[in-house]
C-alpha cells in the first residue's frame, strides 16, 4: 500500500512519531540550531554523543539515537547531508529513502522527516526517496515470515504553511516511486508467475491505466515481421516471445525519445546453460524491461510535453530441442546475419531486434538497458551501472541526467579495435567477442542495430546483487528502478 504522507508547518522535534530524522548539515564545533533545544533537554548530552560517534553530518553517515521517553519520539535518526553547496534533488532522495528504510528496519509505523529549511524545494524528491526506501516485497511471505509491523505514515516537517504546491510535488514524488516500485516489483516476480506473455500484460495494465496506445506482437507477428533475433531465443521455452510497444505522444511534442528494454523473463543459458549456482537470480534478467513499464507509468503521471515511447522485447531463455544453439546463424530484422557463439548472450539478440524496430522511430534520442554483462558488474562492481554513448554530446546529455537524478553509473569506452572480436567467417557479425571487453564487445554488437540514429545511449545495468546498496532503497533483491530516475531526467530535460 501507499504510504501516506503529509506536510506539517513544524518543527520536527515537536511532532510524535516512532522514530523522527533528521538531515543535517556537515558543522564543526557548534550544534546545528535544530538539535540545540534537544541538547537542553538532555543536558547537553546529545553534544557529547556526537562528540563521541564522531558524527559532523558528513555525506552518508547516519546515527540512531533512542530517546527513552526524554522526546516525543521513541528514536532520532540523524543522517548525514554533506556540504550545504552540493546538495540536491539525489541527496534529498536518499535522505527520505534512508529514513524509511530504518523506520522500517526499526520496526515502526510512524516516520516524522525533518529537511533543511534550504532543502525544502527539494519536496518532490523527498516523497520519491520515501517509497523508495519503504519498499518490502512480501508478497510470498506468509503467517510468522509476513513483516509485523511497517512504515505506512509519514509527516514532513516544513517551516511553511503547506499549500497546493506543496501538496502536488508530494503527490508526484509519490506516483514516481510507486511506479518504479512497480518495475521492482515485475522484477522480483519468480520465473513461473511471469513468462513472457505475464510481463505484456503488465505493459498492457499500465497502458490501460493511462490510456496510452500499446502494441503487442504475439509469436506469429514476431515472425511475420522478421524479428528472427526473438524468436531465435525464445524457441527453447513453453512460453512464446512478445514484443510490447507503448506510445505517450502528447499534442505538444518538443521531441521524440525511444527507450529499449530487455526481457528476459527467466535466462538457465539456453544450451550454454549456467551453473546452478546462482541461476535462481535469472529471474531478474528482465529489469531492463521491468524499467522501461515503470518508466511510461511515471512519464504519463507527470505528463511532459515530449514523445516517449516504451519498447520491451520478452522471451524466456530455455534448453529444450527446438532451442538454438552455438553455431547456427540467424538473420535479423536489420536484416545482417548473426553467427550463435554462446546461447547464454542472448539479450544483445533481444535488443538487437527491438533496436532495429525502434530505430524506424526516427528518435531524437535512442536509450537502450538492460542486465546484459558479467563483465559490467565485474569492472564496476554491484551498485553502478555502465553506460555507452554514440558519441561525445549524447554522453554529456546523459551524464547531466545521471547527476541529476543521484543514481550512480559511469561511462565506458566503445573501443573500436575490440570490433574486430565480432567479425565472423560464416556470417555478417559474431554474437559475442573474446572473454576481455565482454561489455564493450556487447555495446559495439548492438551498435551495429542502431542505423541512423545520432543519439544512442547503451545502459549495462549493475546486475542482480545490486539491489541492497542502491541509495539504500532495496530490502529485496533485483537491480529493476535502478536507471528509471534517470531516463525521467532525460525525458524532463527534453520537455525544458
Amino acid at each position: 500500500m501507499p504510504l501516506r504522507i503529509t506536510c506539517r508547518a513544524a518543527e520536527p522535534l515537536d511532532l510524535r512519531a516512532d522514530v523522527t530524522a533528521l538531515g543535517v548539515f556537515v558543522f564543526t564545533r557548534e550544534l546545528p540550531a535544530p538539535l540545540k533545544p534537544l541538547d537542553a533537554l538532555l543536558g547537553g548530552g546529545l553534544t557529547k554523543l556526537l562528540a563521541k560517534e564522531e558524527f559532523t553530518g558528513k555525506k552518508d553517515q547516519s546515527l540512531s539515537i533512542p530517546m527513552l521517553g526524554r522526546g516525543p519520539s521513541e528514536r532520532l535518526v540523524l543522517i548525514g547531508l554533506g556540504e550545504k553547496t552540493a546538495v540536491g534533488d539525489g541527496d534529498v532522495r536518499a535522505l527520505a529513502a534512508k529514513a524509511a528504510r530504518l523506520t522500517n528496519v526499526d520496526r515502526s509505523a510512524h516516520l516524522v522527516l525533518g529537511i533543511p529549511i534550504e532543502l525544502q524545494e527539494h519536496l518532490r524528491a523527498a516523497a520519491e526517496g520515501l517509497e523508495l526506501g519503504a519498499y518490502r516485497f512480501t508478497k510470498y511471505l506468509t503467517g510468522d515470515r509476513r513483516p509485523k509491523t511497517e512504515l505506512d505514515e509519514v509527516t514532513v516537517a516544513i517551516a511553511h504553511k503547506p499549500g497546493a504546491k506543496t501538496k502536488r510535488a508530494i503527490e508526484l514524488g509519490q506516483r514516481v516511486a510507486l511506479a518504479i516500485n512497480q518495475a521492482r516489483d515485475l522484477s522480483n516476480e519468480p520465473g513461473n508467475a511471469l513468462p513472457p506473455e505475464g510481463l505484456a500484460a503488465a505493459a498492457q495494465a499500465v497502458a490501460k491505466e493511462h490510456d496510452l496506445k500499446i502494441h503487442v506482437f504475439d509469436h506469429k507477428e514476431i515472425l511475420r515481421r522478421g524479428m528472427k533475433l526473438i524468436d531465435a531465443v525464445g524457441r527453447g521455452s513453453v512460453h512464446e516471445p512478445r514484443f510490447v510497444h507503448i506510445e505517450y505522444v502528447p499534442k505538444k511534442a518538443k521531441k521524440r525519445l525511444v527507450f529499449v528494454g530487455k526481457g528476459i523473463t527467466f535466462d538457465s543459458g539456453g544450451v550454454s546453460i549456467k551453473p546452478a549456482a546462482g541461476m535462481g537470480e535469472m529471474k531478474h534478467d528482465m529489469s531492463g524491461a521491468a524499467n522501461v513499464i515503470g518508466l511510461m507509468d511515471a512519464v504519463a503521471v507527470l505528463q511532459p510535453e515530449v514523445e516517449v515511447h516504451g519498447i520491451v522485447a520478452c522471451a524466456e531463455n530455455m534448453p529444450d530441442g527446438n532451442a538454438y544453439r552455438p553455431g547456427d546463424v540467424w538473420g535479423s530484422l536489420d536484416g545482417k546475419t548473426v553467427e550463435i557463439i554462446n546461447t547464454d548472450a542472448e539479450g544483445r539478440l533481444l535488443l538487437a531486434d527491438a533496436l532495429a524496430y525502434a530505430r524506424t522511430l526516427a528518435p531524437d534520442l535512442l536509450v537502450d538497458n538492460a542486465t546484459l554483462t558479467g563483465a559490467c558488474v565485474v569492472a564496476l562492481g554491484t551498485t553502478c551501472s555502465g553506460y555507452y554513448a554514440s558519441n561525445d554530446a549524447t554522453a554529456e546529455l546523459f551524464r547531466r541526467a545521471v547527476k541529476a537524478s543521484g543514481e550512480q553509473m559511469w561511462q565506458l569506452p566503445l573501443l573500436e579495435d575490440l570490433r574486430e572480436q565480432l567479425k565472423s567467417e560464416v556470417a555478417d557479425i559474431k554474437q559475442t567477442g573474446d572473454r576481455f571487453g565482454g561489455s564493450i564487445t556487447a555495446a559495439l554488437f548492438l551498435r551495429e542495430f542502431i542505423g541512423e540514429a545520432k543519439h544512442w545511449v547503451h545502459v549495462d545495468i549493475a546486475g542482480p546483487a545490486s539491489t541492497e546498496r542502491l541509495l539504500g532503497w532495496a530490502q529485496s533483491k533485483g537491480a529493476t528502478g535502478h536507471g528509471v530516475l534517470t531516463f525521467l531526467a532525460l525525458v524532463e530535460q527534453a520537455a525544458e
